[in-house]
């Protein structure tokens, strides 16, 4: 065992269950790494796993997401050295000073990029990537819609379009959020809401064709609009349901709306390989390297002050993606 700190839950409950202290990490088994952790991303999952709502076994170290430095590796692993620059999308146990991570999960980190900007980045940007060059491979001249632009996926999605030579049509609920959207790329960009016909407003910006494709993480309460605004064999690309599930319908009405095409993919399906990873990952580190790819981190916490990232991030007091510093 190694001596490290960490942020534990001590059981299912509010922010306020998270102590952070001494704790024991095993050594390298066989396919695995151990990484002096230099920040750790914060996601929802990270407060659902804490306050119960996907079940947990009682005290666990929390955190799936981050960065840091190889101190040691474990049998059979040839692909990594101690002293290389790594991160993760997947680390259970990330809220530490020292990690477990799989070898085959680990993604190489270029000199040069902070590492709070490498643990923010994983589960984001990859699916970001995923949903551009397979969910639907945009390619030069298409048309994308991007509901909720101003978001963390969504201002990744913006500037991987542009980078592909596509025009994106977003999304926002504020005209603050309008400006992100903006500034990260969007070629036309209009808030929803009472009053507001979505899919209306988006024929009239294509002339009546629709879109070539949309990319939809709200779910329940813009599937009609992103069916209606979507053009003739045009695809709906379904990645999230921050609204809620989108309801049972009949497949027919794709049919009916021009022969669209519905995909609702998850990430664990897009990098079940370490060559696959590695793809996604370089273009991403590349876009930073080369500078048409803006990520920015919106706040940082000490390790020790995981409590208080949670309560910010449940309180709806962020902007931006939310890491945790060792």
């Amino acid at each position: 065992m190694v001596a490290a700190h960490g942020v534990r839950a001590m059981q299912a409950g509010g922010p306020e269950v998270l102590e952070f202290g001494e704790i024991e990490v095993p050594a390298p088994g066989p396919g695995e790494i151990l990484v002096e952790v230099g920040a750790a991303g914060i996601n929802f999952i990270d407060t659902y796993r804490r306050s119960g709502v996907y079940p947990m076994d009682y005290p666990h170290t929390v955190g799936v997401e981050g960065s840091g430095v190889v101190a040691e590796v474990g049998e059979g692993v040839t692909a990594w050295s101690a002293g290389d620059r790594v991160a993760w999308h997947d680390g259970p146990g990330s809220y530490a000073t020292r990690a477990i991570v799989r070898a085959d999960m680990a993604m190489r980190v270029p000199e040069g990029i902070d590492f709070d900007v490498a643990a923010a980045i994983p589960l984001q940007g990859l699916t970001a990537q995923y949903l551009v060059t397979d969910s639907h491979r945009i390619e030069a001249g298409q048309t994308a819609l991007v509901h909720a632009a101003a978001g963390g996926v969504g201002l990744l999605l913006i500037q991987l379009i542009k980078h592909l030579g596509g025009r994106v049509i977003g999304t926002v609920s504020t005209e603050e959020k309008a400006q992100l959207a903006r500034a990260a790329g969007a070629d036309d960009v209009f808030l929803y809401g009472e009053g507001v016909d979505v899919a209306e407003t988006v024929l009239d910006l294509t002339d009546g064709r629709g879109v070539d494709v949309a990319y939809d993480g709200v779910g329940r309460d813009t599937f009609d609009a992103s069916l209606k605004a979507t053009a003739v064999r045009g695809s709906i690309v379904l990645f999230g349901g921050a609204s809620g599930q989108v309801p049972a319908f009949d497949i027919q009405r794709l049919n009916g709306e021009g022969g669209v095409f519905l995909s609702r993919p998850s990430l664990v399906w897009f990098v079940r390989t370490p060559e696959e990873l590695a793809t996604r990952s370089e273009m991403l580190f590349a876009g930073l390297t080369d500078g048409w790819l803006d990520f920015r981190v919106g706040q940082s916490f000490a390790l020790a002050d995981a409590a208080e990232a949670h309560r910010a991030l449940e309180g709806r007091l962020t902007t931006g993606k939310v890491v945790l510093t060792t």
